[in-house]
């Protein structure tokens, strides 16, 4: 459980925001939603900049699953398929490599029945070891111990 905080993502405090209930664990984070109207694009469908929101965020806290924190240095998307608003869609990111303090990730939004939507690839620079301790504080993260539950 994260203390309360603004990210638009994944924060309870942003009214604007998505809210997302992220959950990590064994070397990825997922999240299942439902996109409601007002992160519509064209009529019906997620606008880009949400879905591109989506699957970095999901990049990200898979890094922090890691114990790594950092930031977004490079991110690309591949739009397969339109992004229905109101359906069931599920973000998952997974950790592919680490190197000191860059990481590569990879990230895939899926419908309901597994249809692949979007994919993405990001790179990450991990924060110095004093940043990282701030950041861990700040937003009370605490990995579960090896072998718990990450849902």
């Amino acid at each position: 459980m994260l203390q309360p905080h603004h990210c638009f993502a994944c924060g309870s405090l942003n009214s604007h925001g998505l809210h997302l209930a992220l959950h990590a664990g064994e070397g990825r984070c997922w999240v299942d939603t439902t996109l409601d109207p007002r992160f519509e694009g064209w009529d019906g469908i997620a606008h880009g900049g949400i879905i591109a929101t989506i699957l970095d965020e999901v990049m990200a806290w898979a890094v922090i699953e890691h114990d790594l924190w950092g930031v977004t240095a490079r991110m690309t998307v591949e739009f397969k398929k339109p992004v229905p608003i109101g359906q069931p869609i599920r973000g998952e990111g997974r950790v592919m490599s680490v190197r000191r303090r860059i990481v590569e990730t990879e990230g895939v939004l899926t419908a309901e029945d597994g249809t692949v939507l979007a994919r993405a690839e990001a790179t990450y620079v991990g924060a110095p070891a004093e940043k990282k301790a701030e950041l861990k504080a700040r937003y009370g993260f605490v990995l579960a111990p090896d072998g718990a539950d990450g849902a």
